[in-house]
């Protein structure tokens, strides 16, 4: 069975796959706690507006018997004489059982199921301020006992489907929360796993959810971006390497070869023809570490304010006495161009145009270097008058190691341009040629103004 990379299996793919319902069920607790805890407070303040309620109505009821009780009393016989029928009348209009009992306490009138119910509310019946006795109010299973209750069953009942409904609620709007998030995490998580396995090509593209995971989304591409292009570049590197080094590592090996079999004699010149080989690839590997150095730089530039004016003029100073041993007038037509630029990185850029200018333009010839703006970027020229371009190379000049007809009749290794236009590109700028074979090249390199 093969070997499991780390960090993947299906342990991990089963537990990514839980996020959703695990986020839904959090916000489905939360959803119920909070109803539960409305909810309880709602039967509690509707429990005790209901009894409040209730309480008023049974001290109305219990003053209008007792009022009903004191006009019936008869102030001449008392209660032997009063005509008790209007109270009963009331009582059974209002659901409810009393007794009327004399200011000695020995009862006058009572209704029939006044004995089951037990004392609800006492009042006294007073007739021209005289107390004359006392109504004891109760309530039956019907009235305002019988509305009591079932208002409060039925508070309680809305207050329970009010709460089901909300957890219902709460339920679906988590679950369409949860996979909104989930969906770009499980992408993210299925893209790392790719890459892992060895798919560079993996990326997250566009996803839909929050604004944070979207940014996450990109960052992983922009990443993934990178580690291509370094990729990329140790690729290009080892084979630009070894395609360089085959040539002058092959004269040495057949030369030594041919001197140890005696082929040939130590002769000055046979040693002289293997210590340029040697002094080759001296050049060679200072070309190369000098390119890692640009390669480096690409990812980690450090851009400050500064003046393609001022790096062009300091460049031409550095490479001014070589214009003048090679006869060729150096032309300076610099004007402010302000960018945001890494000013060591930038120097070798323009060193390096002056110098390929320099290196293909014959005696009595002429280089302009110049700067200035151009709507929103800053432009930097180096034109020559010197052998020019076949239009069929033209494309290739900025390949690494590549070095046309011209090139091949002079020293260096063809990575001073793939060095510029790699700067160049990193900075956010482009580098562009023109050329006519006889008439000179003219190098345009663009960045955006400052």
């Amino acid at each position: 069975m093969a070997d499991t990379p780390p960090g993947s299996g299906s342990v991990s793919g089963q537990r990514g796959n839980t996020l959703g319902p695990r986020l839904a069920l959090a916000f489905l607790g939360v959803a119920l706690a909070a109803v539960a805890l409305l909810a309880g407070l709602a039967a509690v303040f509707s429990a005790v507006d209901v009894s409040s309620l209730a309480n008023r109505q049974r001290d109305s009821l219990a003053s209008a018997v007792a009022a009903a009780a004191a006009a019936s009393w008869n102030q001449d016989q008392g209660w032997a004489g009063a005509d008790l029928t209007p109270v009963l009348d009331l009582a059974t209009r209002s659901g409810i059982q009393f007794q009327l009992r004399e200011v000695s306490g020995r009862p006058v009138a009572t209704t029939a199921g006044f004995a089951a119910t037990g004392a609800e509310k006492i009042q006294p019946v007073v007739v021209h301020g005289t107390r004359v006795g006392t109504v004891v109010l109760g309530l039956t299973e019907s009235g305002l006992g019988a509305a009591d209750s079932v208002l409060r069953t039925a508070l309680l009942r809305a207050i329970a489907g009010a709460a089901g409904a909300a957890a219902l609620l709460a339920l679906i709007t988590g679950l369409a929360v949860a996979r909104r998030i989930t969906n770009p995490v499980t992408r993210l998580i299925t893209v790392t796993r790719a890459m892992a396995g060895g798919d560079r090509s993996a990326r997250a593209g566009d996803v839909s959810g929050p604004s944070e995971l979207r940014e996450l989304a990109a960052a992983f591409d922009n990443m993934a971006d990178t580690l291509d292009y370094e990729d990329k570049i140790r690729r290009d590197l080892v084979a630009s390497v070894t395609h360089e080094l085959r040539t002058p590592v092959a004269v040495l090996q057949a030369g030594h070869e041919a001197l140890l079999d005696g082929v040939t004699d130590p002769s000055p010149a046979e040693l002289g023809s293997l210590r340029d080989e040697v002094l080759r690839l001296a050049r060679m590997v200072d070309d190369l570490q000098t390119l890692a150095a640009a390669d480096a730089a690409v990812l980690h530039l450090k851009r400050d304010r500064c003046d393609l004016a001022d790096t062009a003029a300091a460049a031409a100073d550095s490479l001014a006495r070589r214009f003048e041993a090679a006869e060729v007038e150096l032309d300076r037509q610099l004007t402010a161009a302000p960018v945001l630029a890494d000013e060591r990185w930038m120097h070798q850029v323009v060193t390096n145009l002056l110098g390929n200018a320099l290196k293909f333009t014959p005696a009595g010839g002429t280089v302009t270097i110049s700067t200035g703006q151009q709507g929103t970027d800053a432009i930097l020229e180096v034109a020559d008058t010197g052998v020019g371009i076949p239009a069929d190379e033209l494309p290739r000049i900025f390949d690494r190691f590549w070095r046309g007809q011209a090139g091949a009749q002079t020293s260096g290794s063809g990575i001073g341009l793939t060095i510029a236009a790699e700067l160049t590109r990193a900075h956010g700028g482009t580098l562009t040629a023109d050329s006519q074979p006889g008439k000179g090249t003219r190098f345009t390199l663009t960045l955006p103004k400052a």
